[in-house]
């Protein structure tokens, strides 16, 4: 008899073989991707290794039109250019399978992981899921660890069928919403000169629409006034108990009355309070997204694949998780032991051990599949950079869930200047506990003991502070993260990905994170003309079908029926009302798009793309006008809101990968404009176009973008050095 282990990366492949070879497994190499060999238990164990999804869903049929219903699975190469390497990935798996008559899925224990190993499992066995019966098990772990995989295999499951149906028909209906709503939206735009592709989708569109109701909020907030009275006391601040004051008299009025008897401040009440803060609970993903957004500034994109890789690497448990809980299955007394002998980690460690703090903190948050994020107790190597600093805030969030909790002793101070009364408080950190743990937790920490009952003090450094109300503060990538799990929208493996997405198709930018006028014309045609792509509550139903479907009580068919007949619903409104939402992008469209105007006719320059994927840019009255300008390619090009005094052509804006952004005139023959590069330090350099060589160069800079303004520095320099060694060498 022999086996098939189908792991989801090779790295888990190769720790899969280590485990159940104990170390002797053999690597058989077919070019430059291998599988591992193993003898166990007089059988035969063949682990290979998938690179993520082989196979994905395609339409039947090359139509190009909408709706598209009729879709089938096929290889992930065989669709997209960049999945091309996946090919070799797959002809290995076929190979190896045709020597095994067992089958385990051994890829990552959620969704995702399911449809990757269930798929590949078809595939090779070329039977219905069903019929499969003893075939084909399950692997389920949590950790890399040899000794989980160990367990995991002595312990096969059955295929978690009801987990497969639900991740397929999460793809199904993802993939029919997506591209025939941005085909639908692409249609509607293209009459109107744009060339370009735009794309909604069923969790895209409430997603940009959380974004885009914000950005209405910040842009049409209208401000208040208000006052705020301060006075410090023994340097410490104190605040009027009128808090915010709407009216300015009676501002004016407090301050007066407190500015009588600054010097006679009376504290007349102290009030101390022991309070006991317990620690964080342990770390679910999205929690740990935002800590290390807000702590180290990495990307949550970013956090995720660090924390995969630590995950494939043994030193951390599966991050993919929703959970805050820590069972005591996992050993926890063994890991705290294991984490003892990392000297960083030692003192820590062996305070909990002889103390038997054993029990942690836990949240509220709950994952069927797996437990909150810890360390294994495996010992990293050669680790630096992100995967250090997110190691690190791991292993410190775990041990500090077993510490004692920290002792604080809050205080609140009452006190009188006149008739105003005046309040102060904060905290006085008795012991810190848990908080050398987690050296990352941020706790006030003020005496407040200088302070008496019924003593006078002066009041010195009386404000009245004229202040404005100010908006929502706009989404970072961390809150929205968390924004979009709590109202459920998308998976906490798909969030980061959707969030993505909207920055590649330009309807966001920056940090904290602006919705860009182009998403603002895309939501607003949207939720003015056909509501339900937009609409939260139409993502809603469909992902608590989903999750019916896990637990088994729905059906896959009846799901994807479900859903592929909201989504011609939605397409049923969206044609009918098709002509209002082109018009309704049209002119916000050239506002936003426009580069600037033709100096033919007045008319709106936007950028196209030719046949051979060239971009250049054209006036919007052609055939009327044939005015058109070159443009540098791979650069994104953004109107400069400035005119050549000359030719009055539009100036553009250049930015292009490694290299700073620079500005330069549309007409490229006209040299009365200079290019300005735009340097990090914000210095401005303009080149010199006094003399027929330089408006050379610069012609031909023009042309190539800023690429050969540096090349050519570089060939200079170059050719420099290369006559002083040549003069070297004539000597000797």
């Amino acid at each position: 008899m022999s086996t098939l282990i189908i792991a989801e990366k090779p790295s888990v492949a190769l720790r899969i073989a280590i485990a159940l070879g104990n170390g002797k497994q053999k690597r058989i190499a077919n070019g430059r991707v291998g599988y591992y060999s193993i003898e166990r238990g007089g059988e035969s164990i063949y682990v290979v290794a998938a690179v993520g999804h082989l196979f994905t869903i395609k339409q039947k049929g090359t139509s190009r039109e909408y709706p598209i219903l009729d879709i089938e699975w096929a290889p992930s190469y065989q669709i997209s250019k960049s999945s091309a390497f996946t090919k070799t990935y797959l002809d290995v798996i076929r190979s190896v399978a045709l020597k095994c008559d067992k089958f385990i899925n051994a890829c990552d224990y959620d969704a995702e992981g399911t449809v990757i190993g269930t798929n590949i499992i078809k595939d090779v066995v070329g039977i219905d899921l069903k019929s499969l019966g003893d075939k084909a098990k399950r692997m389920k772990f949590s950790t890399t660890t040899i000794p989980e995989l160990i367990n995991s295999f002595s312990n096969l499951t059955d295929i978690d069928i009801d987990n497969f149906y639900a991740g397929e028909t999460r793809h199904i209906i993802d993939w029919l919403w997506g591209i025939n709503l941005s085909r639908a939206l692409t249609s509607a735009i293209r009459k109107y000169g744009y060339n370009g592709y735009l794309s909604i989708g069923r969790v895209q569109g409430p997603t940009l629409s959380v974004l885009a109701k914000r950005e209405n909020v910040i842009l049409n907030f209208k401000p208040d006034s208000y006052w705020k009275i301060t006075v410090l006391v023994n340097n410490i601040e104190f605040v009027n108990n009128r808090g915010e004051i709407f009216e300015k008299k009676i501002a004016e009025n407090a301050f007066d009355e407190t500015k009588k008897n600054v010097k006679r401040i009376k504290m007349v009440k102290i009030e101390k309070n022991n309070v006991d803060r317990w620690p964080f609970p342990p770390f679910d993903l999205t929690s740990l997204q935002l800590e290390a957004s807000k702590i180290f500034r990495i990307d949550p994109s970013t956090a995720l694949a660090v924390a995969q890789k630590l995950y494939e690497h043994a030193y951390i448990s599966y991050p993919r998780t929703s959970s805050q809980k820590l069972p005591p299955t996992l050993g926890l007394p063994k890991i705290i032991e294991s984490i003892s002998k990392n000297a960083e980690y030692e003192e820590i460690a062996k305070h909990l051990i002889d103390e038997k703090r054993f029990r942690p903190i836990q949240g509220s948050k709950i994952d069927d599949a797996h437990p909150a994020i810890f360390p294994t107790g495996v010992k990293p190597k050669n680790i630096s950079g992100d995967e250090r600093k997110l190691y690190d805030l791991i292993v410190r969030r775990f041990l500090s869930c077993f510490a004692e909790p920290a002792k604080l002793v809050r205080v609140n101070l009452s006190s009188v200047a006149g008739n105003e009364t005046y309040r102060a408080s904060a905290s006085k950190i008795i012991e810190r506990g848990w908080l050398d743990i987690y050296t990352f937790a941020k706790v006030e920490n003020k005496d407040f003991d200088i302070f008496s009952s019924n003593r006078i003090y002066e009041g010195k450094d009386l404000k009245m502070n004229a202040l404005q109300t100010k908006p929502p503060r706009r989404f970072s990538k961390a809150t929205l993260l968390a924004e979009l799990e709590h109202i459920n929208l998308g998976t906490k493996a798909t969030r980061a990905s959707i969030i993505d997405t909207l920055f590649k198709r330009n309807y966001i930018e920056g940090s904290p994170i602006k919705t860009t006028g182009f998403g603002m014309i895309v939501y607003t045609a949207l939720s003015k003309n056909c509501g339900m792509i937009m609409n939260i509550e139409t993502t809603r139903a469909l992902e608590g079908d989903m999750e019916l479907i896990s637990k088994g009580e729905k059906s896959e068919e009846e799901v994807v029926e479900e859903g592929k007949n909201m989504l011609l619903e939605a397409i049923k409104l969206f044609d009918e009302n098709k002509e209002k939402i082109a018009e309704d992008m049209k002119e916000s469209f050239r506002k936003v798009n426009s580069l600037g105007a033709c100096p033919e006719c007045g008319g709106d320059l936007l950028i196209k793309r030719s046949r051979m994927g060239k971009q250049f840019v054209a006036c919007l009255n052609y055939p009327k006008c044939t005015n058109t300008y070159s443009l540098p390619q791979n650069a994104k090009i953004m109107a400069a809101g400035e005119v050549c005094k000359k030719c009055r052509s539009p100036i553009i804006r250049i930015i292009r990968r490694s290299y700073p952004p620079f500005k330069m005139d549309l007409n490229v023959s006209c040299f009365e404009y200079p290019i300005t590069i735009i340097k990090k330090s914000s210095e401005k350099v303009k080149e010199d176009r006094g003399n027929k060589p330089v408006k050379k160069t610069v012609k031909k800079t023009r042309k190539v973008g800023l690429k050969s303004v540096k090349s050519k520095t570089k060939r200079a320099v170059k050719k420099s050095t290369t006559k002083k060694r040549m003069k070297k060498i004539r000597k000797k």
